[in-house]
Formats: structure tokens, sequence, C-alpha cells
């Protein structure tokens, strides 16, 4: 079966602890330090795979770990670092946090790959801490812990079109019709249990990627039936086609299923009905009246902005005519793919339980923020990156450090320091 959603958990690695350990050799009767810095654990890691299409392999294994960075050894010997973990995903699958809902990537458009939990920064070793003070120090530093994330995966079909119609009004021969897909085709309710997508090619125009959805029924969008688990494959559409059975030859009323489906639309995401959606009137070279039915659904339909067009998916009639109108309204619309925007950031899951200090230090004339939050933060962000310095600021304000600053007397352009990080302090 097609396999658009999956449950799993992800592990990063935890980076390997530090090592206490002294020189001892021949003549050296008091060696100082050598113990050596922990690995930095493994990634988590998305990568689309042009490849694969569906998220089958999800299905069955549902637990994926990078592995742990070793812990650092004598004489100055440094762990290894664990390996990454990558994970195969088709294009146009959402990633989401499983508890909320929220997106974390869409691996969609340029998005290729992405770190999804950086992992654990391994432990300064002793070797680090020597003064001249202390120069027997006999403690290293752990690792950063790993990271975990309990995800949803799903897949959205990536076409610039969506056929929509109850089972049995020609939407599978519509798509066989104008492109290469060979959906099956046969009078049985929900005969469409996959997404099919067929590529349109015109003449003397640019193509389009047309997925015929499965067929709906009424109470989809509460999840009845096999229609709710295909919805979301529209959307990333951006113009609609809804066949129907204007000749009625299953007894069934045309006005009404275009409104029960666009009521499903609604129900599921009511952006959907705003889309430019055209009604393709089909089997009408089954009825005798069919002027009188197709003038009936343009009164009802063309003055709520919805285009009517009468066609024969059987014969070709009327198809091109179709076609055409799509390209025009597609060309109207927005170029850029429906993509989704990230809403939850994995880097905030660090535990907002851990202490931060906030000081003014005369003698340099800075002010120092330290703690075991601001040192985790450090290690799992990449702040040469847009999205890690966003991700930092987003830190500071939500974690009440620029708070805290402020409250200790902190002025525009005052020195900010953390550990090896220094900045300059602008509202």
């Amino acid at each position: 079966m097609f396999a658009d959603r999956a449950t799993i958990y992800v592990r990063s690695g935890k980076g390997g602890d530090g090592h206490v350990s002294f020189r001892r050799e021949k003549y050296v009767p008091a060696g100082g330090p050598d113990g050596g810095d922990g690995g930095n654990g493994g990634s988590v890691i998305l990568e689309v795979d042009n490849g694969v299409n569906t998220l089958a392999d999800y299905r069955h294994k549902h637990k994926y770990m990078a592995e742990h960075g070793e812990e650092g050894g004598k004489k100055n010997c440094r762990g290894k670092n664990g390996s990454d973990i990558v994970l195969k995903l088709p294009q146009g699958t959402v990633v989401k946090e499983a508890e909320t809902g929220k997106v974390i990537v869409d691996m969609s458009g340029d998005m290729k790959r992405f770190v999804l939990l950086k992992g654990g920064k391994g432990g300064n070793g002793n070797q680090h801490y020597a003064t001249s003070t202390m120069q027997a120090p006999k403690y290293a530093q752990p690792g950063q812990p790993a990271q975990e994330l309990n995800l949803q995966l799903e897949l959205k079909v990536i076409a610039d079109v969506g056929l929509l119609g109850f089972p049995n009004v020609g939407k599978s021969t519509f798509l066989t019709k104008v492109s290469n897909a060979r959906p099956q085709i046969a009078n049985y309710h929900f005969t469409t249990i996959n997404p099919h997508l067929g590529v349109v090619d015109l003449k003397d125009a640019k193509g389009f990627v047309v997925a015929d959805i499965p067929g709906l029924i009424e109470g989809a969008a509460e999840g009845i039936g096999l229609g709710h688990e295909f919805l979301r494959h529209i959307e990333r559409t951006k113009v609609l086609i809804h066949i129907v059975d204007a000749a009625g030859s299953e007894g069934r009323d045309p006005i009404a299923d275009i409104y029960a489906i666009n009521k499903e639309l609604t129900l599921y995401k009511e952006s959907l009905t705003n889309r430019p959606q055209i009604i393709a009137a089909n089997k009408l070279d089954l009825a005798d009246n069919k002027d009188e039915i197709l003038d009936k659904l343009k009164k009802e339909f063309e003055p709520q902005g919805y285009l009517v067009y009468p066609m024969s998916a059987a014969t070709g009639e009327g198809i091109n005519t179709i076609l055409y109108k799509v390209r025009e309204l597609l060309d109207k619309s927005d170029a850029e793919p429906v993509i989704f925007e990230q809403e939850y950031f994995p880097e905030l899951m660090i535990d907002a339980s851990e202490p931060y200090t906030v000081e003014y230090d005369a003698d340099e004339d800075e002010y120092v923020v330290e703690g075991p939050r601001i040192e985790k933060m450090l290690g799992y962000t990449n702040l040469e990156s847009e999205k890690g310095f966003v991700f930092f600021q987003n830190f500071l304000k939500e974690n009440g450090i620029l708070e805290e600053l402020e409250k200790a007397g902190i002025s525009e352009g005052d020195t900010v320091r953390m550990y090896d990080l220094s900045f300059d302090y602008y509202k």
C-alpha cells in the first residue's frame, strides 16, 4: 500500500566525556594533565532521495539513533566522533514534531538536506583546566547530552493541479487522457487508493503536474473513509479541477456533490476553497438535456467565481479547453512552490531549568553570560547560518537573557561575552 504517513523516534549522539589523566613518564616526576577531549556525538540528518517515493520504510522501523562520541583518552588523545545517521526521504515530506503537530522542516524546493538534531559536543579533557594556581586539575568536562524527538512524517505530493471528485466521476480517465499516468480504472467506489501524478504537456505552452486525489466522501475531513488520508496532498496545489458526473449516470446530483466536497475542503483547511477551481461537467455526452444541465451548473456556480466547462473524459471532447484555461490560471498564480514554514525549532529543547548567570566584569568592561544552558545552546547552534542566528536571537529573548542584561544596566554598544563568543549589544 502507498505509505504517506509515519511516526518515528530519532536521537542524536551524546558527546564523549573529557578525560582526566596525567603524564607518567620516566624522568618526568610531575607530569602535567594530558586528558584528551571527548568526541562529538553523531547528528540526525534528513536528506531528499529522488529514488524514494513513499514513506514505507518508516512504517516498519520506528527508532533511528546516531552514535555517541567516545570518551577522551590519555596522552591528549581525542575520542572518536560518533557517526551521523542520515534518513532518506521522498521529496515533499513535511516533518513535524509529533506531539504539537508543528512543522520542523518541509523537504521540498531547495531544501535537500537538513540537520535535524545536532550531536552533543565532546567535553574538554583536564588539560584545558590547568592554571598557574591549579596545575593538576582533577576535573574534565562531560560531553553534551543527546537530543531526541518524536516525529510525524507526512508526504504531501508536489503537483500544480489537483483533481477532485467523488468516486467514478471520471478523474482517472481524465488523467489517462491528458498525461502519461496510468491509474487503475474500474467501476468501484474508492478505486483510487493512491494519489497518482501525471505530467501534462501542452503545445505552445508550459506543461504542469496533475495529482489525482482519491475520491472523497462526506465526513472525510473528520477522518471517515480514506479521503482524510489524502486531503493533505491537495495542500500544495494551486488550481483545482472538480470533475462531476453531470449526467447523473449513477443517480448522483452534481450540484450537491460539488457543495459536499467543497465543505470537506473547508473543514480540512478553509484556505483551500479560495484557490481557483474549474468545474469539469463530465459525461454530458450521456445526457439528452446536456445544454440544460450545463446552464444550471453555470447559473449556480459562476456567480461564486468558479469556471464551468463541459467535458467528456471518455471521448476527449472539451479537455483541451480546460487544460489551456488551467495553464492560464497557473500563469497568474504565484510562481513559488508551496512550502510549509518552520514552526518548531528543536534547538529550543534545551532544558529551561538549567541555570545561567549574568554578571558585569568591571576589569574587562563587559557583561558575561555563562552557565550550562548557555554552554549547551552554543554547542548546538551554528551562528554562521541565517537560521542559527535567528535561533540565537530568539533564545536570548525567550530565556529572559536580554531582560537580565537590561536589569544589570547594559547599554547599546556594550560588549556581551558568552564563553568564546563576544558581541555588541543593540536593541
